[in-house]
């Protein structure tokens, strides 16, 4: 049985392996938030392009400003103005932040270190050149590459993109994700349960997950538990790039994916991973298509699938797996789990000034949902450890949608 370490490895080599050019379309630098940036973006100018002032001061030759200098204030600059008037010597110009620095200035001294009379300012302080200056071209040259093909797109990057007119970007299509859930005892989420069925939650989760790890969900609904139901939404989800199944497969009579897609052609890489929640893990490919069996019980689905879905999806848009989010933080209570199998505990992390402090949540198993929806990470207690004192260093795996 795999350590979720090796699991994760293998999905991220399987999936490397088959990587081939993927369909791009064009989007609006509005719209392109969690795309992933499939050609090069390239200034249309130098940047900045001009010498910027990054103080509200005056702008001076910095060789005529020593402590206790006077000059005379020829012209006030501010952010936009058109400068094409250079700075006589024994001169100076109040200036902006963010307003271009004329020709002949090289330093720019705060207003905070001035005293000002009239068209006369006292320095109180001596300057020396490139101060608060930034020098034309030293963000950025004319045509320099400033976002590369298989960068996630963010809003920092979204800006730079606006900042250099690239208002159309070519993003990779995002992969189509299928998500099917499975059991005879799962009904739709607009439906009234009976006594002893569920209503179809996975569904949501998956699909919300899909979507932030930049997938584009297609959702099957649910299959029951039977070879000809399966077969034919199997079938169906093989037609997407990634099928994602939540329940069927364990151990019991009725759970029956692995059989189905046996049937249907499939190749496994693992059916069982050393963790709790979500040891009857499954990966494999069917034809063109990665195929995920995760657990049914909601808490083991979403752990499995941030485990190994989400660096599946983060290679089908043409970008590299991103690392797991894992951070270390003090434990705020005791722990005592059962060794053998990694555990990723539902918990709660607060930042008291800069030290993260973390307490695992009580809860009632991988069925637990309420549990969940409080948490905002995962506490991970390592396959080798039982006890955890408190005031130990333990790693967290961060929930990115909440924290």
């Amino acid at each position: 049985m795999l350590t979720y370490e090796q699991a994760r490895r293998t999905v991220i080599e399987q999936v490397e392996e088959a990587e081939g050019p993927r369909a791009t379309v064009g989007i609006s630098v509005w719209d392109a938030l969690g795309f992933v940036l499939a050609e090069e973006v390239r200034t249309d100018r130098e940047y900045p392009p001009f010498h910027r002032s990054t103080r509200d001061g005056y702008a001076v030759r910095a060789a005529e400003v020593s402590a206790g200098a006077t000059l005379r204030c020829v012209a006030e600059i501010k952010a936009g103005d058109t400068v094409t008037q250079p700075l006589a010597s024994g001169a100076c110009a109040q200036i902006m932040t963010g307003a271009a620095v004329p020709d002949g200035a090289d330093a720019v001294v705060m207003i905070e270190h001035t005293n000002r009379d009239g068209d006369s300012v006292r320095f109180e302080r001596a300057a020396h050149p490139g101060q608060n200056i930034v020098a034309r071209g030293s963000e950025a040259k004319l045509g320099e590459t400033i976002l590369s093909a298989g960068m996630r797109l963010g809003y920092a990057e979204l800006a730079l993109a606006a900042q250099v007119g690239a208002t159309q970007l070519r993003c990779a299509c995002k992969p189509r994700v299928a998500i099917l859930s499975t059991g005879d005892e799962v009904v739709s989420i607009d439906q009234h349960p009976g006594a002893f069925q569920i209503r179809n939650s996975n569904s949501v989760s998956l699909a919300a997950q899909a979507r932030l790890a930049g997938g584009e969900p297609v959702l099957l609904g649910n299959a029951a538990d039977r070879v000809d139901d399966l077969r034919d939404k199997i079938s169906r989800g093989l037609l997407e790039d990634v099928l994602v199944l939540s329940g069927g497969v364990s151990m019991g009579k009725y759970d029956l994916v692995e059989t189905v897609l046996k049937d249907l052609g499939a190749q496994f890489y693992f059916d069982a991973v050393a963790i709790r929640p979500g040891r009857p893990a499954v990966f494999g490919k069917c034809g063109d298509t990665f195929v995920f069996g995760l657990p049914g019980n909601p808490v083991s689905t979403m752990v499995t699938f941030e485990l190994f879905v989400v660096p599946a999806i983060d290679l089908l848009n043409g970008a590299p797996a991103r690392d797991l989010p894992l951070v270390k933080a003090r434990l705020g209570a005791a722990l005592n789990e059962k060794p053998g199998l990694t555990h990723f505990l539902p918990a709660r992390v607060k930042w008291r000034g800069t030290t993260p402090e973390v307490k695992a949540l009580p809860w009632q198993g991988s069925g637990d949902v309420a549990a969940l929806a409080h948490a905002n990470c995962y506490l991970v207690v390592a396959a080798d450890r039982g006890q955890v004192s408190a005031g130990e260093t333990v790693p967290i795996l961060l929930r990115k949608d909440v924290i």
